[in-house]
């Protein structure tokens, strides 16, 4: 089962991060498609957190450009303009984690309602 943000069987926006998340795949998907723009803080995120997100079923573009190490590209964007980059990151970092461990709660609950209907 795949979780896109416009075609899920539950919404993504109530999970914690979800507004940073959601952000980051809009804003990934539109350097896929060619529409220009640099990586945001928010597509570093999810670029950072694109295995676990598309191991929980969530669809999470490739957009040319990715960084090879996109923790440390989130990082020194935070740095051009945050006076406190160290907190910043750990803050969007601790958002990510979050947003993760409850989109894997919810797709493991939908695979457990699936198993139930196809045991019927």
């Amino acid at each position: 089962m795949a979780l896109t943000q416009d075609s899920q069987p539950q919404p993504l926006a109530d999970l914690p991060g979800a507004e940073l998340v959601l952000a980051g795949l809009d804003a990934l998907q539109a350097l896929a498609e060619g529409k220009g723009g640099a990586f945001s803080q928010e597509a570093l995120l999810v670029a950072i957190g694109a295995r676990r997100l598309r191991a929980a079923g969530l669809t999470v573009p490739e957009a040319p450009g990715w960084p090879a190490q996109p923790e440390l590209a989130l990082y020194q964007t935070i740095a051009e303009t945050a006076t406190d980059a160290h907190s910043r990151y750990n803050a969007l970092i601790r958002r990510l984690v979050s947003f993760e461990r409850a989109l894997e709660a919810r797709s493991r609950q939908i695979d457990r309602r699936s198993e139930g209907d196809r045991s019927r």
